[in-house]
């Protein structure tokens, strides 16, 4: 069934599944699903928080279809909250099927990211998203 990425989500992360990341029945390991939606967990967070961030929770990571060799992995974020020092971001990994138009959602989770600073401590977070 083709779908679309919600409108209020950004791309944030484009990338190939490839066969170094696939077990030997050609589905990629949700471990790396879930890198790829942390590196765009952080390049977004980043951007908001005005420097540095890191991960600190994931909440209810769902996978929902398997991402197979040779799909475009797109991942979408979404600010869902700025705190004092944390940016919570919705994160929904989608692909685009090797060799076909198709769209799907393929995994969901939120993020939390905390703003550090060079020490590795918590810091305020910029407030403009």
């Amino acid at each position: 069934m083709d779908q679309q990425p919600p409108a209020d989500m950004e791309l944030t992360l484009r990338t190939l599944a490839m066969p170094a990341d696939a077990n030997p029945a050609g589905d990629i390991f949700g471990g790396w699903v879930m890198s790829q939606m942390d590196l765009a967990a952080f390049v977004r967070a980043n951007d908001v928080a005005g420097g540095r961030t890191v991960t600190v929770a994931v909440h209810e990571i769902v996978f929902k279809k398997p991402v197979k060799i040779g799909d475009t992995l797109c991942v979408y974020t979404r600010i869902e909250k700025i705190g004092r020092t944390s940016v919570t971001l919705k994160i929904e990994a989608w692909t685009r099927r090797h060799y076909q138009d198709s769209r799907d959602k393929v995994t969901e989770a939120v993020f939390i990211m905390v703003a550090v600073d060079e020490n590795g401590e918590p810091r305020p977070v910029r407030k403009e998203a």
